[in-house]
């Protein structure tokens, strides 16, 4: 069943390979990119080619949804982006918090681009940014929060946009959206596993139970605390993550006809409440020790 879970996230749609070749096409009209990741797996959330397509045009980096990431981590991530050149921000594109800040930042980053621009007696002229992003990495709640002319289609699924849209989102900004870009395979399944745990991989693909599993396992090694408050569940250091499920299931009073347990309703119970921050505020991924 495991091994289904790693299969099944391998998952590209055709669109997305065209979303590559309109990035590309579509760069000598932008003057930044904006990147969107999620908070809680900076790594996992980044498309692996988007530093080649992008072709070092200044970058913006949203850490969004960091209002269900641990603070301390995502201080860390801005840290290790601005070794890097990348200016940061930690934002919730759903509650529009930190956004205000992004106007500012973009005038900051392309400082010289409006210099330029002035010099060549066109003063004011539009900033244009490209915004990028996996699925769900939020990207039309963003354009929406921030547009003043338009609003991007939203839904909290993977690959909603389809078409590269325009947007202007006033300050003299215009910000081209662009279909989420996942890559083709996931070399290291812990990539899929941790897509699948926030929604950034379509459920519907994917064994749910197996999936469910797998994420009290990432809780009992990094987050036991969390596992025992929400559940009410002492004494599982012992148990296998399927057993933890069973008991969450029976504790909930989730069963079916026979007295049999329904882990397929605990499953999605677990993996809801999760995404929905009810598990407290957590971070799958923190920065190397070493690139600090």
């Amino acid at each position: 069943m495991a091994d289904s879970v790693k299969q099944q996230v391998q998952w590209f749609p055709g669109h997305m390979a065209k979303t590559r070749r309109l990035i590309k096409e579509q760069l000598k009209q932008v003057d930044a990119v904006t990147m969107l990741l999620d908070a809680r797996i900076p790594e996992s959330s980044k498309n692996p080619e988007i530093d080649e397509l992008i072709q070092g045009k200044p970058t913006i980096i949203l850490f969004n949804k960091a209002d269900l990431a641990d603070s301390n981590a995502t201080k860390q991530w801005i840290d290790y982006y601005a070794k890097k050149g990348a200016a940061s921000l930690e934002v919730d594109c759903r509650t529009g918090k930190g956004l205000n800040k992004f106007r500012p930042l973009v005038r900051e980053v392309l400082a010289d681009t409006i210099k330029r621009n002035e010099e060549k007696g066109m003063p004011g002229k539009t900033l244009r940014i490209m915004v990028v992003g996996i699925p769900n990495t939020g990207k039309s709640s963003f354009i929406n929060k921030m547009g003043a002319g338009g609003k991007a289609k939203v839904e909290d699924r993977a690959g909603v946009t389809r078409n590269n849209q325009w947007f202007v989102i006033g300050g003299g900004i215009e910000m081209l959206d662009t279909p989420g870009v996942l890559w083709p395979k996931f070399e290291d399944p812990e990539v899929g596993d941790k897509l699948a745990f926030t929604g950034g991989v379509k459920d519907q693909i994917l064994d749910i139970e197996t999936l469910a599993v797998r994420f009290l396992q990432v809780m009992k090694d990094n987050y036991p605390d969390r596992l025992r408050e929400r559940y009410k569940i002492d004494d599982f250091e012992e148990l296998e993550a399927w057993e933890i499920l069973e008991l969450i299931g029976k504790k909930r009073g989730m069963m079916i006809r026979g007295g049999e347990i329904d882990t397929m309703r605990a499953s999605v119970a677990v993996l809801d409440e999760y995404r929905g921050g009810k598990l407290g505020r957590m971070t799958l991924e923190w920065v190397n020790k070493n690139d600090l």
